[in-house]
């Protein structure tokens, strides 16, 4: 059960107010700047209006090196091989520098690997360079790969063949002997910005290379803003840069291929926003490689014809819906034996395995997951001796250092600290399950919550068509600087409407003798047992809507909790009873357990509806709040494991159904309980 604490930061009104002031800003506007980190008229400049760059492609090191030897291999007409990845982020590198390279006379050509099949995979391996060697190569020059590539460069040398690596993943402790190797995570580097996504580097090169960066951005900002958006990286710095005026080129539908699976997606009529080159060209881009096939989407990048474009943008849609179908599937697998296995879901972190996976979708499995259930996940697909797959994490939680600490066991692995790759022998993967979790429970005994960040409160008058104006020059959103969320506080629910043939909910609300009306998507009636007239708090987004003209602010609700909830006190009990599941020793363990009448008010509860739907905190609110949360938990967990009722938990709702009893159960002698005792009575023997 994920449960998702809201964090905000006191908004410092003082500071906001002297920055309306310094730079004729409206209030509202200040205070959500001073939110981001902006303190002056200098940084709400280059916040708004993302002005010109500050970070010297030649403070990279080795960019020099890195520039001598592509120019002399141009000079000299060697044969360059471009190396990329199948991923957006890496397809999108791959087009630029190959691009620049082509259009400026070298005698270049590129290799995107599969995922699977015959040796490929990510990033550069010594049958890699064969291959390059035997195609002509003299130089290979790596995009969004290759700083892990020790054995790949060193064989590399032995063939004579010179290597630059730009990349930016995190380097582990030997670098690649290669000519150069450019990426802004590594120690001695001298770059201002650290946060660019492979493209990004793969940008700062060709400027580099060329002279001219406002020349550069003006021909690849489109292929820089989807790798960007698409690898998921902070919308900060000279990322702003970056996106802003890519989605600007973007807009103007130059590149032909792009405009192409604009149209496939049918997004061509609207106006690309970060939100929507990042939920719909950027999967498409990504679905292509996911799916075995990246050389479509390189190829449609590359491509200047537009039926040759409207071919591949359609082949790249029928690749992306199977990749649904694909995902559906192996997730509905996941899932069921995470519910089989009820020990397995009690670890900090998820590591689940299965034959037959599509290598494609594991990351985005294990994204679900997270999501899901509020915890890192690790998703493996074994294939004969191997398992291959991809982390995610939330934040407060390094996979990265994780995989680091366990380093010893794996072929290989690479990332950050949200997402990772990794690859073990199959034979390992259990050990590798419980020295993950031995190592999340001596660094992590408190694991870290999924959180939900808030802006500031608003009051229900103040929202009004001025605040969608502001909030839009805040673009681009996503990670570092996402859309704005914020509260509305003790609103009293008024009226529950069905919409969108009942998979949406429209909440009418009320406080202070104003009325509001917003949307809950993805909840059926059914998934929300709210009575009329509670209080809740609410965090919601604001959108624009326009109908016949007139353009109106509208509510979304990303979550929701009961004014009488207190978040601290839910999550700390949460962890607690987690631990208990995992037979974990808690402090004041007595207090977990619940009393008799706690037990039969659940179970009555229940027994009425037959099947009940909604989240942990509805389930807490409908008892009738008279017992602490873990007594809940605990209580439910205990008639679980008597089979009275079967719990089928999807992270934000859980689905509660009672059982046919067979006689009278002692839930006294239920595992949780009796573990729970044993604490209690150790204790007190103590």
């Amino acid at each position: 059960m994920a449960f998702k604490r809201w964090i905000s930061s006191p908004p410092d009104k003082e500071a906001a107010a002297q920055l309306a002031e310094a730079c004729g800003l409206h209030p509202f506007l200040a205070l959500m700047l001073s939110l981001r980190g902006v303190t002056n008229a200098a940084e709400a400049e280059a916040f708004l209006l993302s002005g010109e760059s500050c970070d010297d492609p030649f403070g990279f090191q080795d960019m020099d090196a890195a520039v001598e030897r592509i120019a002399r291999a141009v000079s000299n007409g060697e044969r360059i091989a471009v190396f990329g990845d199948y991923d957006a982020d890496g397809v999108t590198a791959t087009a630029l520098l190959y691009t620049y390279l082509r259009e400026n006379g070298a005698d270049v050509f590129y290799r995107i690997p599969k995922r699977e099949g015959e040796g490929e995979g990510y990033g550069l391996r010594p049958c890699t360079v064969d291959a390059l060697a035997a195609d002509g190569a003299r130089l290979i020059v790596t995009v969004d790969n290759g700083i892990t590539a020790v054995e790949a460069v060193e064989h590399a040398n032995t063939l004579g063949v010179d290597v630059v690596v730009t990349d930016h993943h995190q380097p582990q402790e030997i670098l690649p002997r290669a000519v150069a190797v450019v990426d802004p995570h590594r120690a001695d580097c001298g770059s201002m910005f650290k946060d660019y996504a492979g493209v990004g580097v793969a940008f700062k090169l060709v400027c580099a290379l060329d002279g001219d960066e406002d020349a550069m951005l003006a021909r690849y900002a489109d292929l820089v803003a989807l790798g960007t958006l698409a690898d998921v990286m902070p919308l900060t710095g000279e990322n702003r840069l970056l996106v802003r005026e890519g989605l600007r080129v973007l807009n103007r539908g130059e590149r032909v291929g792009l405009r192409a699976l604009s149209e496939a997606a049918g997004v061509a009529d609207k106006t690309l926003t970060s939100g929507v080159a990042l939920f719909s060209i950027a999967p498409r881009l990504n679905a292509a490689g996911r799916m075995g096939e990246p050389q479509l989407a390189e190829q449609l990048l590359l491509s200047e014809d537009p039926q040759e474009s409207a071919r591949l943008a359609g082949e790249i849609q029928t690749l992306n819906v199977r990749r649904q179908e694909v995902e559906s599937r192996i997730l509905e697998e996941v899932i069921a034996r995470l519910e089989r296995e009820e020990q397995l879901l009690c670890d900090r972190v998820l590591v689940v395995e299965g034959q037959g996976w599509h290598a494609g979708v594991v990351g985005i499995i294990a994204a679900r997951l997270l999501e899901r259930y509020g915890k890192p996940c690790l998703v493996l697909n074994v294939s004969g001796e191997s398992a291959h797959g991809s982390g995610r994490s939330l934040a407060g939680f390094s996979l990265f250092d994780a995989l680091t600490a366990v380093g010893d066991m794996l072929e290989n692995y690479g990332g950050h600290e949200l997402a990772a790759g990794v690859t073990l022998a199959a034979d390992k993967v259990a050990e590798f399950r419980r020295r993950i979790n031995a190592y999340a429970a001596e660094h992590y005994p408190v694991m870290p919550t999924p959180a939900l960040r808030l802006d500031f409160k608003l009051r229900p008058n103040q929202v009004d068509t001025e605040k969608l104006q502001l909030i839009a020059a805040l673009e681009p959103f996503g990670n570092g600087n996402p859309t704005p969320v914020f509260q509305l506080s003790d609103m009293k629910l008024e009226n529950v409407t069905p919409v969108g043939n009942g998979r949406h909910l429209r909440l009418a609300f009320s406080r202070d003798g104003a009325m509001i009306s917003a949307m809950k998507f993805q909840t059926t009636q059914a998934e929300f047992p709210v009575p009329c007239g509670a209080r809740l708090h609410l965090a919601v987004t604001l959108e624009r809507n326009e109908f016949r003209g007139v353009v109106s602010p509208s509510l979304i609700i990303k979550d929701i909790h009961f004014a009488e909830t207190d978040q601290e006190e839910f999550v700390r009990e949460m962890a607690q009873v987690s631990a208990l599941r995992r037979r974990e020793a808690v402090e004041n363990a007595a207090d977990c357990i619940p009393e008799r009448v706690h037990t039969t008010a659940l179970y009555r509860l229940l027994h009425a509806t037959g099947t009940w739907t909604g989240s942990v905190e509805q389930l807490w609110y409908a008892v009738g709040r008279g017992m602490r949360l873990s007594q809940l938990l605990v209580a439910l967990e205990s008639l679980r494991e008597a089979a009275l009722v079967q719990v089928n938990d999807t992270g934000d709702r859980m689905t509660v159904k009672v059982l046919p009893a067979e006689g009278k159960a002692d839930l006294s002698r239920t595992p949780i309980m009796e573990f729970l005792t044993y604490i209690v009575k150790g204790r007190e023997t103590v």
